[in-house]
C-alpha cells in the first residue's frame, strides 16, 4: 500500500491537466463522450439532423436505442483493430472507433426494420444481422481483425430476444421504450422533475437482459446470471453455492452510467442514489494499479499467464512484441484483480479529493473519477509502458463479451 499515494498524485496530475480548477464540469462516465472522439459534437449533430417535429422525448428514445446497442460492441476490440469513419476519413481505435462505428451503422439503418425511420433499434431489425453484416459495418478484415467478432454478434441476436420484453420495451421491441417505463413506474416521482430511484433502473436492466448473456456464464438455478464468477479464495458454502461468486456487472453498470446521460440531458431526469453504482471493473482502471505498482503477479501466477500468451500467439499468428500475462475471464486471477479494483477505487476517490483540496459538495463523484482520471490514467500508462501495442499489463482471453 505504500505505493496508493503515487497511484492518487498520478491520476490527479491527469485530472488537473485536463480540468483545473473547473472540477465541477467534469462530466460521468458513459458512453456519450466516446462519441465526441476529436472534439466533434456527434450526438448533437445527430439530433440536429431530425425534423423538429420529434420531441425530447423520443429523441431520447433513439439515443436510449443508439447507446445500448454501442455498449454491446464495446468489448476490447484488440491491438490491431481501427475505423475509418466514412464521414470525415479520420482513423479511429478501441473505444472512441466503436462508438463511431456503431454511430455509422445506426444512421445508416442497420439495427432498425423500419426503413422510414433508420434512426432506432428494434427487435427485428437486429434478428436480421449476422457475423457478416457486423464484420462490414466494423470493417473489419483479415489486416484488420477485432477480438471477438462473433460474441459480439450474438450479443446483439441475444438482445433480439430479450426485447420482447413487451412491459419494458413495448410492441415495438424498442431499447428507448425503457424510457415510458421508467417515467410511469410506480416509483418515480413526479416532482419539478422526474425522479427515478436507481435500483428501479437497475433491476429493470438486471431483469430484461438476462437473456443476453452466454450460456456458458456463472448460474444459478439454471438462470445464467452474467458478469459475477466463482473465485476459490471466496468462502464455500454447501447449500448456498453463491457464497463464492464475485458479482462484478461491469457491462450492466456501464451501460447504466451511459444510459443516464440521455434522459438527464434531454428529460433532466433525476436518478436517486447513482452513487450505488460502483467503480468499473474492468482493464483500464485495472491496468492503473498494476502499471503503477500497487498490484503485482505472484510469480506462479505470471508464469502461467505468459504461457498462456505465448499459446495464444501462437495459434492466431500474433508476434509477440510486448508479451503481458493473459487469463481466460473465469481465472481466478481476472476474478481477484477487477474484485479488488472496484475496491480500491473507492479509497482512490478519497485521496484524490484530499488532494484537490475538495470538500462537501465541491467533491467529484466516482462517476467524473473514473471518467477524468483512473480509466484515462490507466490507458495513457500502458501507452507509455507498452508504446507498440498499448495493451493493459494483463490481458484478458476476449469472447467479445468481457469487458
Amino acid at each position: 500500500m505504500t505505493k496508493f499515494g503515487d497511484v492518487a498524485r498520478f491520476v490527479v496530475s491527469i485530472i488537473k491537466r485536463d480540468y483545473a480548477p473547473n472540477y465541477a464540469a467534469i462530466p460521468h462516465h458513459g458512453r456519450w463522450q466516446h462519441f465526441e472522439v476529436g472534439g466533434r459534437p456527434r450526438i448533437d449533430q445527430l439530433m440536429a439532423s431530425w425534423p423538429s417535429t420529434v420531441d425530447n422525448q423520443e429523441r431520447a428514445r433513439r439515443l436510449i436505442d443508439l447507446f445500448l446497442v454501442s455498449v454491446l460492441l464495446d468489448a476490447g476490440a484488440g491491438t490491431k483493430w481501427q475505423y475509418k469513419s466514412k464521414e470525415t476519413g479520420k482513423i479511429y481505435r478501441r473505444s472512441e472507433g466503436l462508438a463511431v462505428a456503431s454511430l455509422e451503422m445506426f444512421k445508416a439503418g442497420c439495427f432498425s426494420s423500419d426503413a422510414r425511420e433508420p434512426c432506432q433499434v428494434d427487435s427485428a431489425g437486429l434478428r436480421r444481422l449476422d457475423v457478416g453484416v457486423i464484420a462490414r459495418g466494423l470493417q473489419v478484415t483479415e489486416s484488420n481483425p477485432i477480438d471477438g467478432l462473433e460474441g459480439r454478434t450474438n450479443l446483439l441476436l441475444r438482445l433480439a430476444d430479450a426485447l420482447q420484453h413487451q412491459e419494458v420495451f413495448g410492441l415495438e421491441a424498442r431499447p428507448g421504450n425503457m424510457l415510458d417505463y421508467l417515467l410511469s413506474h410506480p416509483t418515480t416521482q413526479a416532482s419539478s422533475v422526474p425522479i427515478v430511484p436507481l435500483p428501479t433502473f437497475w433491476n429493470m436492466l438486471m431483469d430484461t437482459l438476462t437473456p443476453i448473456w452466454p450460456a456458458n456464464r456463472t448460474q444459478i438455478d439454471g438462470i445464467t446470471i452474467g458478469d459475477a464468477w466463482p473465485c476459490s479464495v471466496m468462502p464455500s458454502h454447501p447449500t448456498h453455492p453463491w457464497e463464492n461468486i464475485v458479482p462484478l456487472h461491469k457491462l450492466t453498470q456501464w451501460l447504466t452510467y451511459s444510459l443516464m446521460a440521455p434522459m438527464t440531458k434531454l428529460l433532466h431526469v433525476h436518478f436517486a442514489g447513482a452513487d450505488l453504482l460502483t467503480g468499473l471493473p474492468e482493464y483500464r482502471n485495472g491496468g492503473l494499479l498494476i502499471d503503477t505498482g500497487l498490484l503485482t503477479l505472484k510469480p506462479e501466477d505470471q508464469k502461467r499467464g505468459l504461457a498462456q500468451y505465448a499459446r495464444n500467439a501462437q495459434q492466431t499468428g500474433q508476434p509477440s512484441m510486448e508479451v503481458v500475462p493473459m487469463f481466460t475471464a473465469d481465472d481466478d486471477v481476472i476474478v481477484e484483480w477487477r474484485a479488488v479494483t472496484v475496491g480500491f477505487l473507492d479509497d482512490l476517490l478519497v485521496d484524490v479529493n484530499n488532494i484537490l483540496g475538495l470538500s462537501g459538495g465541491n467533491k467529484i463523484s466516482l462517476a467524473q473519477m473514473l471518467e477524468a482520471g483512473s480509466w484515462k490514467g490507466g490507458r495513457e500508462i500502458a501507452e507509455v509502458s507498452r508504446p507498440n501495442t498499448k495493451e493493459p499489463p494483463i490481458m484478458i482471453l476476449s469472447d467479445g463479451t468481457v469487458f
